[in-house]
């Protein structure tokens, strides 16, 4: 597609045709004032120059300047009378043979550009011939016209350049940036009234279009917030509903199978007793009891989760118990070489929640650290409790609210220099039965019921990212106990 004209370019073509035709108007006027001048002068003219030709000086005085003379005789002969020697043109002798046949001066005049010709008898058949020269040069009105253009055409194309075309060029390339992503460019205000009301427009509208973008962008962002507000909702019911499913299977279980299970376990001690097994039997019995002690566990395990125990609620200095937890788990020959750092940012407050179920909880993640650590160099577990929001606005970010001292909870984050959790299981590692430990050494239950006493505490567990941390860490909140209460700062608490 052909790239079509400019401004500037049909502005100008348009004043160009414009300016011929007033300029062709205009001499079309000039010269049929000239003529009409010429008509009015006509007689005199030919009087004048009649005088000069009967003059019997040799010379005749050029008047006016360039004026030329020549005699043409009866004969046909011819004498320029003056000082030239320029020859007579075609025109003038045609006049002279006229003037001889009609005997009477003639005069043949035309447009100011050129020549006027003047023949008249002056006896025994001779004939005085004059040429005089076009009243304007015509060069000189080719140099006038084509000046006037290109001073009119130069003049107009500055004009329009910086009263119009530059003050729309700013206007286009200001859209032009704000097109590539320069949102805060705005056009140049200026130029003439119409320039000055588009520029002003186009503020006006990227104005208007920022604002709805924020606004769009705002709602974007709370969809996106609600969105995932959802999707952790719907996550709370699915495992809200699985641990129900849960709770009644364990109660099934537990009913169905512990009874039976404590009655084979005592059959399995009255046998050991017997003086006649050998010591392979006995063996055999030995294992027995142990399996059916572990099965007689898991039991227990899901008993606790299907009918948890709530233990009697009060202040709890976590760093305290943190502690003791790691010193219990280090006093094991199995993790004696784990490093395991307690660390209180700042001065954390009491938590409000059971001592018994947060060393329950702590001494699970702790655990499970340990297990993972078991085949790694400088095995290290880090734990840090600070003050945190815990209970913040819809839409508010935590950390903001943290920012401007809004702690309600205290956060104890336990996190290890281990392999870490892989991605495909970070969404199941709170399921009941899930467990990443080989078979044997874990039933699964362990996070589940940690998680679910940490909700029953109005605090919460949850896998958290930990900047410099490559293993895994899990983020323990509880709700703070204000300084002029022995209650909790957040709902929930007994």
């Amino acid at each position: 597609m052909a790239r079509p004209r400019g401004l500037q370019t049909e502005v100008l073509l348009s004043l160009l045709v414009v300016m011929v035709t007033a300029t062709a108007v205009l001499g079309g006027a000039w010269v049929r004032t000239h003529a009409a001048h010429v008509h009015q002068l006509r007689g005199l003219t030919i009087h004048a120059l009649t005088e000069s030709a009967h003059s019997p000086l040799a010379t005749v005085p050029p008047s006016p300047p360039g004026t030329r003379w020549w005699i043409v005789a009866a004969d046909g002969r011819l004498r320029p009378r003056g000082l030239h020697a320029t020859p007579v043109d075609a025109d003038s002798l045609g006049l002279a043979k006229t003037a001889r046949e009609q005997g009477v001066p003639l005069l043949r005049t035309g447009p100011p550009w050129s020549a006027t010709r003047f023949a008249a008898p002056v006896g025994a058949g001779r004939v005085a011939v004059a040429w005089l020269p076009p009243a304007v040069a015509p060069g000189l009105i080719v140099a006038l016209v084509v000046a006037e253009v290109a001073v009119f055409t130069a003049f107009g194309a500055y004009l329009l350049r910086r009263r119009l075309v530059m003050p729309l060029q700013r206007v286009a390339a200001a859209a032009r940036a704000i097109a590539d992503g320069a949102q805060d460019t705005r056009a140049p205000v200026g130029g003439v009234r119409e320039t000055v009301e588009v520029a002003t427009a186009f503020n006006e509208m990227t104005d208007a279009l920022e604002g709805r973008t924020r606004d769009l962008v705002k709602a974007v962002s709370d969809l996106r917030e609600r969105n995932r507000s959802l999707r952790e909702a719907r996550a709370g019911l699915d495992r809200a509903a699985r641990l129900a499913a849960v709770g009644r299977l364990a109660a099934g279980v537990a009913h169905e199978v512990g009874n039976p299970m404590g009655a084979m376990l005592a059959f399995v001690d009255l046998a050991k007793r017997d003086a006649g097994l050998g010591e392979e039997s006995r063996g055999h019995l030995d294992r027995a009891l142990r399996e059916g002690e572990r099965v007689r566990a898991i039991l227990r395990q899901l008993l606790d989760f299907s009918r948890p125990a709530r233990g009697a609620c009060g202040p709890v200095d976590l760093s305290a118990l943190c502690r003791q937890t790691a010193s219990l788990l280090q006093a094991q020959r199995r993790y004696a070489k784990i490093a395991i750092d307690v660390v209180s940012q700042g001065e954390p407050p009491a938590a409000w929640a059971d001592p018994n179920g947060v060393a329950q909880i702590l001494l699970n993640l702790l655990l499970n650290a340990a297990d993972a650590l078991c085949q790694i160099p400088d095995p290290t577990i880090r734990v840090r409790i600070a003050p945190v929001a815990h209970c913040v606005r819809e839409g508010e970010d935590r950390n903001a609210a943290a920012g401007r001292g809004r702690f309600d909870a205290v956060e104890c984050l336990v996190a290890d220099n281990g392999p870490g959790i892989p991605e495909g299981d970070r969404e199941r590692i709170f399921d009941p039965f899930f467990s990443t430990k080989p078979p044997g050494e874990g039933t699964g239950l362990g996070l589940s019921n940690a998680q679910r006493l940490a909700e029953e505490f109005a605090g919460s567990l949850e896998l958290a990212h930990a900047p410099g941390v490559q293993g895994a860490a899990f983020a323990l909140r509880l709700p703070a106990v204000r300084e002029d209460s022995a209650r909790p700062t957040t709902r929930g608490g007994p």
